[in-house]
């Protein structure tokens, strides 16, 4: 299947360019609130159950192999300082046809995110305020978020420091509770501060990497902040930095979280219909009622920084995808000339997530939730096709390609392939359905724009740094 005859690497001729101005500790917190310092909380109760209570064991095995993927990620940034992120560096190193296909699968990953995180934030505000109607909800916080990333990335910035500091202290406040709890406790028993990375009990091999497949989505998202390198300061250093520190440091706080939850509650199993509020259940027992509400809001203001930051991310990739052609170049490939940023891709992110938040409402009510949880795991369809590419990318760039082949750059890369692919055949059938639906779809659409593959579908072109 070829996309392109040849591929390309230049400056735009004429016309807006992104603004560099985003530094190390701008992309390292918008990478935070991404994934938000909050991440294992709403995954806790799923993965203790799978995984015989071993969550924090699952969560750094998880990191291990998010790293491998982070340096790859971080080193491609390196060699194409892209906003087109994955799309660009596996058309460049492999086919143009197979990033082609990369940038399709992100798309989906990227405008699923927003969606999913506004319809959690509208359920969220309900509990608090339940009189305006989940549809009114949506709308506002679709609304917001899209008039807040069209002012540009420098207030989106500000607006991620905000967030990412009211979240840190409320994990703060759940860490202190935690302590003090544990610190009252009358008597601990043998193996109570180890059995939370081994109980031999509960540990099985089978139910270990069952939980990892769940612990994995707390670092869903680190890849956004490759999607940023036309608009960073120094970026061949800053994104391998800010990448790998995100996913280092979320590694850490997730497992300190998760450290703290299981000495409060044990290992206990969650029952079924408590599995999603397992971490605000734990908040109550340590805490009572009034940490249980603190966190409760902490998870929709995080949810909302995720989304807010997801369709910044979002943007930059469609405005990467449009800029090489292929997506219509017209609306998707343009820069507003004022702010400095594709207004129109922007918008249409916005707009489809609130359509969506809307129709799943109406599915899951349908299917009585089952929508909203295929949603959920379809988000990482998208996200581990990207991975496994980005992997192959870097092996063909440092390995294949090198003049000098160091065997660092042959272990990464094949280590973090493997292993993304492992999780991603493992992932749940109806999200692998809809997946291969919409890899279809894009490849259907890739025909007809080529007459049938028979003409230039993809370039990559991106501005020299500034």
């Amino acid at each position: 299947m070829a996309l392109a005859t040849g591929v390309q690497m230049a400056s735009p001729a004429g016309g807006a360019q992104l603004r560099r101005t985003l530094g190390l500790w701008d992309l390292i917190i918008i990478g935070m609130v991404i994934i938000q310092p909050t991440a294992p909380m709403g995954i806790y109760g799923v993965i203790s159950n799978k995984a015989g209570g071993h969550v924090v064991t699952t969560i750094l095995i998880a990191m291990v192999a998010m790293l491998l993927t982070a340096i790859s990620y971080g080193k491609m940034a390196a060699a194409y300082p892209s906003a087109g992120s994955a799309y660009t560096y596996v058309g460049q190193e492999t086919h143009p046809a197979l990033g082609y296909i990369t940038g399709w699968s992100m798309v989906m990953d990227y405008v699923l995110n927003p969606l999913i995180c506004i319809a959690f934030c509208a359920k969220a505000t309900m509990n608090i305020l339940p009189r305006p109607s989940y549809y009114f909800w949506v709308i506002l916080f679709s609304t917001f978020f899209t008039w807040t990333n069209l002012r540009g990335v420098k207030t989106s910035a500000r607006i991620n420091q905000t967030l990412c500091l009211g979240m840190t202290i409320v994990v703060l406040i759940f860490l202190a509770a935690a302590t003090r709890f544990v610190w009252h406790l009358h008597s601990y028993g043998p193996g109570y501060f180890t059995n939370p990375f081994y109980d031999p009990s509960t540990f099985r091999p089978s139910r270990i990497f069952a939980g990892t497949s769940v612990a994995v989505l707390t670092y869903i998202g680190f890849d956004g902040i490759s999607t940023l390198s036309e608009e960073v300061e120094n970026p061949r250093r800053n994104i391998l930095l800010a990448t790998i520190l995100v996913c280092l440091i979320a590694g850490l706080l997730s497992s300190l979280e998760v450290y703290a939850a299981q000495l409060v509650w044990r290992n206990g199993p969650f029952p079924g219909e408590q599995v999603e509020s397992a971490f605000a259940m734990i908040a109550r027992k340590m805490g009572g009622a009034l940490l249980f509400q603190t966190l409760n809001f902490t998870l929709l203001i995080a949810n909302a920084g995720s989304a807010l930051a997801a369709q910044l991310a979002a943007g930059r990739l469609l405005y990467g995808m449009g800029r090489g052609n292929a997506l219509p170049k017209s609306f998707f490939g343009s820069i507003d000339s004022r702010s400095r940023i594709p207004r129109n891709s922007i918008i249409l992110v916005g707009i489809f997530a609130m359509v969506g938040a809307c129709a799943l409402e109406y599915f899951s009510a349908k299917l009585g939730g089952g929508a909203y949880e295929v949603g959920s795991q379809a988000v990482n369809f998208g996200a581990f096709i990207a991975f496994m590419g980005v992997n192959a990318a870097s092996f063909v760039h440092y390995w294949l390609h090198a003049k000098e082949r160091r065997m660092i750059y042959f272990i990464l890369p094949v280590l973090g392939f493997l292993i993304c692919g492992f999780i991603w055949l493992n992932l749940g059938r109806a999200a692998l359905v809809l997946g291969s639906i919409w890899m279809t779809a894009g490849i259907l659409y890739g025909a007809i724009r080529t007459r049938g593959f028979r003409s230039d579908l993809v370039q990559f072109d991106a501005p020299a740094e500034d």
